[in-house]
């Protein structure tokens, strides 16, 4: 074979192939047996090798891994990838259709709905019919390059098929685990003696983000498609899931128009009811206003589309059986019972803990070693005990006894006054120490640093308190387990560029009881500077606008005790700045306003936001009420955002609320 006609037959081996690739894959018809499709892979590779000229990236052979990448590289979106938002009862469905006709002014019937599928969200952009990009959601503006491994799955297209294709074709998807190839993956690595995947939608999200593309191309991975960005005459949803479909993808199943909210309503149950029969993990329904241009013209709230909701399945319930009650040391000290539970299958994950809160709720439900109970789990909140099957319950069952001992060092435990939690009476348990380290962290955001990490340094005396974390050297570090020379270095350099911090987040990074986010910044509110708030009377820490008894005792007793103000020096000394809280009198455009903030902005941490709101002189409120003044919403707004709604209180976007400040 010459060179001529070694093109001509690659060519139309990759025809061939892509054409067998979308009759199984879009058509689901098995035109080809496994053994011949790999047989023309095969020929395939091999003249490809002979001849690497005529390698393109759309050839089948291009899927398989290639060399380890050294890290992924962002990649920011042309349009957002818009969140959506939840809603769990039929009657918050209504409200949601009632709500987008007020806005339209017009009645809205046509809607599209399609199975919300448990996996990864993708944008994959093709340039003249040929992926190009392949993009995880990441914050909704900025994801991470994933192409490498994104050709490794057999159902994306590598170059669309069809004809008069635009020069740019965006189309956005789910990556999943068809539940076949999850359970074949855990099957395997039982045999191989190694820990099994307890969620497919995270093991779907680990397998697109190996460096090492060989591990993803095993995984068995399978993509739909849910949005198409691209000019090719469509005017309705239904249209651009058909033309998905013509392109070579494999558009979501089980997708239909509907004419009527009782026909949606229908239909969301009839998903519901053969949801384990699908092949795939689904956790609702989206439905989406089929009009294309009536969608645009609806808009977005936050980050999230007026015209689009999920519809998401109730709390799946299970029962399985107590096998053991342990307790777990927190921070301040509080302990946590934890029920540890046969393994069960609970809204999309293998459930082995279950939380008891503390043992005033163990009380309340009598829960007890042996006892059968039912758990429940909604969204992605720790699995809950809902009741104890009391008629299953072993003859021989103990009541639960609460610990008189620390599990960790073995102190004495008590109760504080007017609190339900047991606590460790030693300020220097391990366990407190290692948390507090890891509280603090986080507030200073500092990456790199994990609870082996923290209780490696703690073991070997390289730090005893969280403002140690300053004076530690590379030196020092770099023998620790899984640490060397140049990760070190790394981790040293990272915590040398977060010695500056906010008032507020350093208040919160303290580990004072009952002092969260918003406390914080309710303190630098008032006093200003750290020194002013360790100094604070109890008198004067009441007086604080949303600070209570409890919480003003919590802090006087913290900056009462001794090593605490020594916490606060060490700090100081060993480096850290405390940035000046100054409220700018010209710039109080929010004076006397009660802000809420909801949901995860584009830029701003809540905190951060919570703080610009305090600066401009306003209130930074924790819940939606009639005197709400604005709703600052980011992704994921929820409840919060559908009250102000109700309620009529304007909502601003982070750009709106920026801008409003004089930020913008």
């Amino acid at each position: 074979m010459n060179k001529q006609e070694a093109e001509k037959r690659i060519e139309k081996l990759k025809e061939v192939i892509a054409e067998h690739r979308y009759n199984y894959h879009v058509l689901d018809k098995e035109t080809m047996s496994d053994a011949a499709l790999d047989s023309l892979k095969h020929e395939l590779y091999g003249l490809e090798q002979e001849y690497p000229e005529f390698v393109t990236s759309d050839s089948p052979t291009q899927r398989v891994g290639g060399d380890p990448l050294p890290k992924f590289v962002k990649v920011t979106h042309a349009r957002p990838m818009l969140s959506m938002e939840d809603v769990f009862e039929q009657s918050e469905f209504e409200a949601w259709q009632k709500r987008l006709e007020k806005v339209g002014g017009k009645k809205i019937t046509e809607l599209f709905c399609m199975p919300k599928l448990d996996g990864l969200a993708v944008s994959l952009v093709y340039t003249n019919g040929v992926l190009e990009v392949a993009a995880t959601r990441g914050n909704g503006r900025v994801g991470e390059n994933v192409t490498v491994n994104v050709k490794t799955i057999e159902s994306i297209p590598l170059k669309l098929t069809g004809s008069n294709i635009p020069d740019r074709v965006e189309v956005r998807g789910e990556i999943y685990f068809p539940t076949d190839a999850f359970d074949e993956l855990n099957q395997k690595l039982e045999k191989e003696g190694k820990p099994v995947f307890a969620n497919p939608r995270n093991t779907a999200a680990g397998s697109i983000r190996q460096l090492d593309s060989k591990i993803t191309a095993s995984r068995g991975l399978a993509f739909v498609a849910w949005d198409l960005d691209g000019d090719f005459g469509q005017s309705t949803m239904e249209d651009e899931w058909k033309i998905m479909s013509t392109l070579g993808f494999k558009a979501v199943p089980e997708s239909k128009l509907y004419n009527s909210v009782e026909e949606v309503e229908k239909h969301w149950q009839e998903l519901q009811d053969k949801r384990d029969g699908l092949g795939y993990w689904v956790d609702g329904m989206v439905v989406k206003v089929n009009n294309s241009e009536l969608y645009q013209s609806l808009g977005v709230v936050g980050k999230t589309p007026r015209g689009l909701v999920a519809w998401k399945f109730p709390a799946e319930e299970a029962t399985t059986v107590i096998k053991d009650i342990k307790w777990t040391v927190g921070r301040t000290g509080a302990l946590t019972p934890v029920a540890v539970v046969e393994p069960t299958w609970v809204g999309g994950t293998t459930v082995q803990h279950a939380s008891l809160h503390n043992i005033d709720e163990i009380e309340r439900l009598d829960v007890r070693v042996g006892d059968t109970v039912i758990l429940y789990k909604a969204g992605d909140i720790i699995p809950k005990i809902k009741e104890v099957v009391a008629g299953l319950r072993p003859k021989d069952s103990e009541k639960t006894v609460p610990p008189n001992r620390c599990p960790v060092c073995e102190s004495e435990v008590g109760r504080r006054a007017g609190e339900v939690a047991l606590y460790c009476v030693n300020p220097r348990c391990f366990v407190q120490d290692r948390e507090a380290i890891l509280h603090a962290a986080r507030a200073f955001e500092i990456d790199g640093l994990g609870p082996q990490t923290v209780a490696a340094m703690l073991e070997n005396g390289l730090v005893v308190s969280p403002a140690d974390l300053f004076t530690i050297s590379a030196d020092e570090i770099a023998p620790l387990e899984g640490f060397g020379k140049i990760s070190a270095n790394k981790l040293i350099e990272e915590i040398k560029q977060r010695k500056t911090i906010s008032l507020p987040r350093f208040i919160a990074g303290l580990s004072i009881r009952n002092v969260g986010e918003q406390t914080g910044i309710d303190l630098a509110n008032n006093f200003r500077s750290i020194q002013t708030l360790m100094s604070a009377t109890l008198e004067e820490l009441v007086q604080v606008d949303g600070i209570g008894a409890i919480v003003a005792q919590s802090v006087r007793a913290f900056f009462g005790e001794e090593h605490n103000q020594k916490l606060v020096q060490t700090y100081l000394e060993n480096g850290v700045e405390i940035e000046s809280y100054k409220v700018n009198a010209s710039l109080q455009v929010l004076a006397g306003k009660s802000v809420v903030v909801t949901g995860t902005l584009p830029t701003l941490s809540r905190d951060e936001a919570k703080e610009k709101i305090r600066l401009a002189g306003g209130k930074a409120s924790g819940s939606v009420s009639a005197k709400t003044d604005y709703l600052l919403a980011g992704e994921k707004a929820g409840s919060k955002l559908e009250k102000a709604n109700e309620l009529k209180v304007t909502v601003l976007s982070e750009e709106e609320f920026l801008s409003m400040i004089g930020e913008k």
